[in-house]
């Protein structure tokens, strides 16, 4: 941690030049700057909003294991501290809103990850905050960046928005060129988009629509594991409904790749190539847990956990990855059963 968080460079390494003697100096000062200037490029400092969350955490550990430096926004110093200790995350940068400025300027790339959960009971005010917060640190963060220094600002910002986008259907296929639907959570979406299409044009956006992330310490696959423990699981609902997944690694990687890749930009599927049917998905969780998985969870006893928050799992769309396709992107995990049996081993 910089003992000035404040600070410009805070975060940002600082090479002392090398003093050099001798008649071939030139030679090896030129060698040096050479060195150094390809150590510069492949190592990135990145600033991440959402990093305390479910995909946020594994993306930091991820950047942190490669030697990228981090810096975490966040509007919790406290709570990122204890999920980023520093004997475990030396040099990382843990910035609330008031140094966010400082941290973003002098940055390679900000992910924005940012966004109050949307698997709980919806109330107007919960509903409200849904989409004001991902729009307000999506602006926040877009604003940040265009006020920057041109030779401080950073070239890349991957942002996260979802498969809502695309409203549902039990008969439609979108992929990204799909019209947007006319739902709550396609409003959320599209509002959220707006917000980050408003940065810069000579920094790259990539926005990422997410599927349903498949991990096991977090997300609705952890809140579906204890139920069919208990020998109750079943399909949700009809279990007709489209379920457009992708494994929590397989999410990181996208991201990662995108951070570096001058090819991921625009719109991109955050899903898996071979979305299932919601009653095949917890039939092959049931499989791979060596649990029963007939009996169905009714829609009403959803409504009365979940209220509105039931179209979550209730409702669903087929969505595909042709961009990350098109682009070559090495999916691990293309079918749900090798996803579930990753997560379960």
């Amino acid at each position: 941690m910089c003992e000035e968080p404040d600070s410009p460079t805070c975060g940002t390494l600082v090479f002392k030049p090398l003093k050099l003697v001798g008649r071939n100096s030139r030679q090896r000062q030129i060698s040096n700057n050479n060195f150094m200037l390809k150590l510069t490029e492949s190592k990135m400092i990145v600033s991440v909003t959402g990093a305390t969350g479910f995909v946020g955490k594994r993306l930091v550990q991820r950047l942190h294991a490669d030697k990228h430096q981090i810096r975490v926004l966040t509007r919790s110093r406290s709570k990122a501290q204890s999920i980023f200790p520093v004997k475990e995350f030396p040099g990382i940068v843990i910035a609330e809103e008031p140094e966010w400025r400082n941290c973003i300027e002098g940055s390679t790339a900000v992910v924005n990850l940012a966004g109050t959960p949307i698997s709980t009971r919806w109330s107007p005010e919960i509903k409200k905050d849904i989409k004001q917060s991902r729009i307000r640190v999506t602006s926040q963060v877009v604003e940040l960046i265009n006020n920057s220094q041109d030779d401080a600002r950073p070239k890349v910002l991957i942002s996260a928005t979802a498969v809502g986008y695309y409203g549902t259907s039990e008969t439609r296929v979108f992929d990204e060129q799909s019209p947007s639907g006319n739902d709550y959570l396609a409003e959320v979406c599209r509002e959220w988009e707006e917000a980050a299409i408003k940065i810069n044009d000579d920094v790259r956006l990539a926005l990422i629509r997410i599927g349903v992330v498949l991990g096991k310490d977090g997300g609705a696959l952890a809140k579906m594991i204890p139920i069919f423990m208990m020998f109750a699981g079943g399909p949700l609902g009809s279990g007709k409904q489209w379920f457009s997944w992708i494994h929590l690694d397989d999410l990181v990687d996208l991201m990662y790749e995108a951070l570096s890749n001058p090819s991921y930009k625009g719109v991109i599927n955050g899903t898996a190539p071979n979305p299932v049917r919601l009653g095949e998905m917890c039939e092959q969780l049931g499989s791979v847990l060596g649990r029963p998985s007939w009996l169905p969870v009714p829609e009403i006893a959803l409504k009365a956990v979940l209220g509105e928050g039931a179209a979550v799992v209730l409702d669903g769309q087929k969505v595909v990855p042709t961009k990350a396709k098109e682009l070559g992107f090495p999916f691990k995990y293309r079918y749900i059963k090798d996803a579930l049996k990753a997560i379960m081993s």
